[in-house]
Parts: structure tokens; sequence; C-alpha cells
């Protein structure tokens, strides 16, 4: 009792005298006194500190390769992850840098694997984040993440030729998927009259501690001829069509109805004729769960270039009918009843090089983010007033590139009086324009970030804003010192008091720039 009456004490004491926004709070963690409150409190400092006007990015570091560059929650990864570098400290350092791999021990993908907070696991290697990567041999690997050392390794691959590519997660560091290139028969064995029934293979791995679900095929004879890719997302598995049709199936409904017997890494098998240890070289994985009939089908959905994403509250979905005249038009429907939401038809009418794009937010706040070379609009669901069945889609704020020194007259009049008329107009995304080019969401610090080029002749010009997620107000603005080639391709992470920046130039050249936050810049130009 004193310790009840002590805790609404310290409610009072906070001002809090809403229940629903008390158990908000408390759901938070506000009132417990944890690591996570702490953590809170300083990533919010870090955000006020950051948006400053005396704060700055200074570029402390560039690389440059001949191989591609990926970047992983601070850590930078070169010549096909044989080379870790952090760029958490100062200025970015080697972590470890391993002997040359030869061509059969290439990585084809990989995966960062971070521990689940709260579990209790079988080795101490298991509490550090690790990588787990795919090589071209079909070997799966899972490597220390400060040291690049082999903590695990499983063969894919038995007697079935399985070329294993793509890594992906069913649920985030939790269920991991291993897919394979598609199944295609030579020319001269189509030539034969030869039949290929099955398309891909999928593996299907429970991480940390790494173990075996099992394997099953995506076949002709189930799902039909014209299939032309899969995927596994969140308990769904996703077939893909040449025709745009796209459908959904319960996965894990499937690996229950059709799993013939599990298996453990390790375990010695005896299965269809092939004696082995589950997991090693030669056997690899049996293929254990057999499709033998068509799984219910959860939905439907026909949509331009298989386009189709599922979010908001309650569920909704994106798609683009599908007629290529309607690129660029996006339906947003319920997922209940398929009915169109009241103004779900976006349609920004574009006239540019590359395409708007729209996509459900990553905050989790389902609202719906639609991005074209000068416009970024936040949309939400909202019901409609009287009908509280029916939703429509409303703005929730819009953020609009920065074009007031632009002047695009079609008609012109020189000093002496004649009336010129241009026989052309400049596209929406016009290199000399400002254009967006990348959007994204820091979930830390709740700040989404757009880059914006304009370019002038050879030399292209970008900038980094930070937006308040809730409002779209502009807090920050950070240019980039090297010049942005709107022809190449970009990739931009911005992750705390980071930003990296990797471009891809023609023939195969890689170039890395890093950013670091710097608060005391009175003595330092940059």
């Amino acid at each position: 009792q004193a310790a009840a009456r002590g805790g609404r004490a310290s409610l009072r004491a906070c001002g809090v005298h809403n229940v629903c926004r008390l158990l908000t709070r408390r759901a938070h963690g506000f009132y417990a006194r944890d690591a996570g409150v702490a953590h809170r409190k300083n990533l919010g400092l870090l955000r006020k500190i950051m948006c400053q006007e005396s704060t700055k990015f200074k570029n402390v570091w560039t690389t440059h390769s001949a191989s591609p560059i990926a970047y992983e929650r601070g850590r930078i990864y070169m010549d096909n992850y044989q080379c870790c570098i952090t760029s958490i400290a100062q200025q970015p350092r080697l972590i470890y840098q391993k002997s040359k791999c030869a061509k059969t021990e290439k990585i084809e993908d990989a995966l960062l694997l971070e521990c689940p907070l709260g579990e209790m696991l079988p080795r101490p290697s298991d509490y550090k984040a690790s990588l787990i990567v795919l090589t071209v041999q079909n070997w799966l690997l899972r490597l220390s993440a400060d040291s690049g050392e082999v903590l695990e390794k499983v063969y894919l691959a038995g007697s079935c030729c399985k070329f294993f590519r793509y890594l992906s997660w069913d649920t985030p560091q939790e269920v991991m998927i291993v897919k394979s290139a598609q199944n295609k028969l030579p020319a001269a064995a189509r030539q034969a009259g030869i039949q290929q029934t099955v398309l891909f293979y999928l593996a299907v791995f429970q991480v940390l501690p790494l173990s075996f679900i099992g394997m099953l095929e995506i076949n002709k004879k189930i799902f039909g001829n014209s299939v032309t890719d899969v995927a596994v997302s969140n308990g769904i598995l996703i077939v893909m069509y040449s025709m745009g049709l796209v459908r959904l199936y319960n996965f894990k409904a499937i690996l229950e109805q059709f799993m013939e017997q599990p298996f453990d890494l390790g375990q010695e098998f005896n299965w269809n004729g092939q004696v082995g240890i589950v997991g090693k070289y030669p056997f690899g994985l049996p293929c254990n769960i057999k499709i033998t009939d068509t799984p219910p089908l959860l939905f439907e959905a026909s949509s331009l270039e298989n386009a189709f994403q599922i979010g908001g509250y309650p569920w909704h979905y994106i798609i683009t009918p599908n007629k290529k005249k309607h690129k660029g038009v996006f339906h947003i429907c319920s997922l209940k009843d398929n009915a169109l939401a009241k103004n779900g038809i976006q349609d920004m009418k574009c006239c540019s090089l590359e395409p708007d794009w729209i996509y459900f937010h990553p905050d989790m706040s389902g609202r719906i983010i639609h991005v074209g070379p000068n416009l970024i609009k936040v949309l939400k669901l909202k019901e409609v007033k009287n009908h509280a069945d029916q939703m429509e889609i409303a703005e929730d704020f819009t953020i609009v590139a920065n074009r007031e020194n632009c002047v695009n007259n079609s008609v012109t009049v020189t000093a002496s009086g004649r009336v010129v008329k241009k026989r052309f107009t400049l596209l929406d995304d016009d290199p000399e324009q400002e254009t967006f080019k990348i959007v994204d969401y820091e979930d830390e610090l709740d700040l989404l970030s757009t880059v914006a080029v304009t370019q002038i002749g050879a030399d292209g010009r970008a900038h980094l804003d930070f937006h308040c997620n809730e409002h779209g107000i502009l807090l920050k603005s950070i240019p980039l010192k090297e010049s942005w080639d709107v022809t190449y391709s970009h990739e931009v992470y911005f992750d705390k008091d980071l930003v990296l920046h990797i471009e891809q130039k023609p023939n195969r050249r890689f170039s890395c720039y890093v950013y670091q936050m710097v608060c005391d810049t009175a003595r330092d130009d940059d």
C-alpha cells in the first residue's frame, strides 16, 4: 500500500491525470528504473544536440573499392565481407582483415544477427552480434561480427542441384529464409523435352540458436506454370506470377500440414535412400516438407509489376492497376473487403524519368509515405465522418523541394522584343531542379530523413535533411561535400550521429563517405 501511495504521488508529481496517457507512459517504461528509460532519455538528448544550429556533420573518412561496400549497424564491410571497419569510433578504424578468399568461397548474401533480449542461449558467443553469410558453394556460415571467425557452418545443398543465393527474414531476428535461384534447365535439356517442375527451394531456419525447421519446393504442379518469384514475410508465403497476380498463403500452416519428418542439425538420417548427417557435406539438408496439394488461399490481387504492400490500421493494401497506362497510380484498399478507401486513388501525375513511389511508414503508425520528384506526402487513414466502417485517406503533412529559384517559362522575350517559345518543357525530375532521391526513417531518433539533389552540368550537389516525423518540420540540413551524379547508384544511411554515403560508379567502382557529428566547430571551418 505504501508503494502504491508512493507511485500515485510520483504520478501526480509528473502531472499525469489522464488514465489512457498514464497507461501509455507505463507501457513505455516511464516509471521503471531500468536501462530502457535512460536509453530513451539519452536518445532524446542526442536528437536535441544533433538538431542544434551549431552542430555540424564533418566528412571524417573516405575510401574507394573495386568491390561492393556494405553497411550494417556501425560496421562497414568491404572485399566481399573479408574486411570489417567500425564507423562508431571518432574516425573509422579496422576491426578485422581476413585473407582474400577464393572464388568458390565468395559470399552471395548476408544478414546481421543480433542477440534477443531476455533469452537464455546455449553458447557465450550467441550473446554477441554475428553475421549470417551465404557462400556461392551453398554453405551457410555464422561469423563473429568482431573477428570474422566462423562460429557455425551448415551445408545446404544435397543430391539435388540447388543454388542458394538469397537470405531474408520471415520474422526479423527469429526466423530466416534461404532461397535458391530459380531452377532453369539447360537449352539442350529443354530441346530434349525434359520438364522442370521445381522452380525454387526454400530452407527455413530458427536463429539463436541456429536450428533447421525444414526445406520445401515451390512446384509448378502446385502453384501453376506462370510463377516468377516467391518470398516469405511475417508468416505469409507470397507467390508472384508473370501476369501481375500476387497470391498469399499461410506459411506456418504449410509447414505444419506438409512436414513429413522433422530433423535437427547434426542428426544422422536415412532419407529417401540417402544416409548422412543433417547440415554436413556432402548430404546437406533433406527436403522434408512436401506440398502435395494447393494450400488454402488467404488473399490474391492483381497489380502492375507485382507491386503489393500491406499495412495501416485497420489493414489496407496498396496496388497499381495492372495496366501500363496506370503506372504511377496507386489504389489503397481495405484488406477486409477490397473496398477502395475514400480518396484512395493517389496520383501525383508526374512527368519524370523515374517514377514516384509509395509505401507504408516504417514507424508502425499506419501512415503512408508517397514520394515524388519534388513532393513528399505523408498520408494517414481515418474514419469517414458518420461512417465508422469506411476509411478515407487524409493528408498528414507534406515536404516540398526547394525550387524557388527555378524558372521554367515556356515563352520568353529577348532584349530586342522578340518572343521565343520553347518546344519542350522540363521534366519534374530534371537534374537542374532540386529532386528528392532518398527518403528514410531513423527509428531511434524518430526523424524522417530526405536526400535532395540538384545537378548543374557535371557537378551535382546533395543535402540530407532531418524532419520531425510527427509534423514534417525541417529541423536540420546537412550538405554533402562530395559531388553527386544522378546517373550513379547511391545509398545513404543515417544512424544516430553518423551519416554514411555509398556510391557505385560505372565499371564496379565503389566509394564510401563517412560523416560524424561534431558539436564544437568554432575552430574548424569544416
